[in-house]
């Protein structure tokens, strides 16, 4: 047992149980999969204690030493697809697992045995390019031809280098860790296409990680009398566990931004952020002269909607309502939801008054239409209020206001326009 690499297995475990803490805050399959894949390094730091041993015992040892580090890179790489619920995703992860266990354990195990060898390689090339085949037509994403790319030409290589007497197996091992770790770099590359600290300090450090496979055996090769301590090679893993909890507290912080900013139930801005929206649309308008609108849509029938068929029918109502309007605003407008049935819609310039009773009108005939909730059919119809900036108000507050009070007024006249047809009814029944 070799006792100088427990402080990098101590090392290791701490920096684990910080991860976990980190990503227990936002549990989610890619920090599910990170955190698997840091659970390899350690088994690869703790195999890495008993490499050393005498006789047949050292070669298992060495193997899962091997192994546990090209698992984690491929778990790693795994984690950064976006259709990983595929199940050509699960054959290809499965498919990459097995190759490289293979390849590793015949070139550690049966190096002498040529023709074993070969097959590895070729199998290692192979897999992923039997999978990416075969599922063409459910997934052609670049992300899988570059792994296809990688292994292809890891394969080449394997095969006109692997046999190469003195250095050969040495060769063979740096190129498959090379060829994982390269492919890691790519992926997050892909993934964290964002200008943040996270993404630049884990593209770094796989780069830096894939990197120690090439520069260390030439320093051996070239500069034999330089002597590097193995902790400095070590280093990148430690980077891309610190870029790695900067990704997830990043993305912890933008959720909560979002939950700050934005309603629970429909996703859409909050009171908040139409607020900040509707001052930024005004004086956007009142420095280029234009015109901007404000539609306050409320929901007549609401009320009876949650007191007939309960809340949870209510919130699939809204939920739809939600998603119909952002469906027919254009992509610079906002819809807000600022009340309990109460939705705000602000027109960007350029805009006018008929532009924004044309859209008023388009919304109101899709409220009427009845909704079909979990099977049940739902009528909710609307009061529309509109003002138009600056005709009808001076300000963002005279501009609510002043919506507000032509919903309001729009309310009334349909509750008068039913009482006085629901009047017409009872006076025409029949005796």
């Amino acid at each position: 047992m070799s006792w100088s690499g427990i402080p990098d297995v101590a090392a290791v475990a701490l920096l684990i149980c910080a991860f976990a803490s980190v990503a227990r805050r936002s549990h989610t399959p890619m920090s599910g999969l990170w955190l698997t894949g840091w659970l390899m390094i350690l088994l690869h730091f703790a195999a890495g204690l008993f490499t050393a041993g005498p006789g047949f015992w050292g070669y298992p040892a060495f193997i899962l030493f091997s192994a546990s580090l090209a698992w984690a890179g491929v778990l790693f790489m795994h984690a950064s697809i976006p259709h990983r619920k595929d199940a050509s995703s699960l054959w290809m992860l499965w498919s990459l697992l097995a190759s490289n266990t293979i390849y590793l354990t015949v070139l550690i195990v049966g190096y002498d045995v040529r023709w074993a060898l070969n097959l590895a390689a070729v199998v290692l090339g192979l897999c992923p390019l039997a999978v990416a085949l075969t599922s063409i037509r459910r997934v052609n994403h670049p992300l899988r031809w570059s792994v296809v790319s990688l292994y292809g030409a890891l394969s080449i290589f394997l095969l006109i280098f692997q046999h190469r007497p003195g250095n050969g197996i040495n060769l063979a091992w740096d190129a498959i860790m090379f060829t994982v770790y390269l492919g890691c770099c790519t992926f997050f590359a892909y993934a964290f296409r964002r200008a943040t600290a996270g993404a630049f300090v884990t593209i770094a450090g796989f780069f830096s990680w894939a990197s120690v496979f090439i520069v260390a055996p030439m320093m051996g090769a070239f500069h034999p009398q330089v002597h590097i301590e193995s902790e400095v090679w070590n280093l990148p893993k430690f980077v891309v566990a610190v870029g790695m909890m900067l990704l997830l507290l990043e993305d912890q912080i933008e959720h909560n931004k979002h939950l700050a900013l934005h309603d629970p139930l429909t996703g859409l801005p909050n009171r908040r952020l139409f607020e900040d929206r509707m001052a930024s649309a005004v004086e956007r308008s009142r420095r280029t002269g234009t015109e901007m609108a404000l539609l306050v849509i409320d929901l007549n029938d609401f009320k009876q909607v949650n007191d007939t068929m309960g809340h949870h029918v209510g919130d699939l109502v809204l939920q739809r309502v939600a998603s119909t309007f952002s469906e027919r605003i254009r992509r610079s407008d906002t819809v807000s939801r600022t009340g309990g049935d109460e939705f705000s819609v602000i027109l960007d310039e350029p805009t006018n008054r008929e532009a924004a009773e044309l859209v008023g009108r388009s919304l109101q005939e899709l409220l009427n239409q009845p909704l079909n909730i979990e099977g049940q059919v739902v009528s909710v119809g609307a009061s529309i209020g509109i003002a138009v900036f600056p005709e009808d108000a001076p300000d963002t507050e005279s501009l609510c206001i002043a919506a507000d009070m032509q919903m309001y007024g729009a309310k009334r006249r349909s509750q008068e326009s039913n009482q006085d047809a629901a009047s017409i009814k009872w006076e025409t029944r029949p005796v």
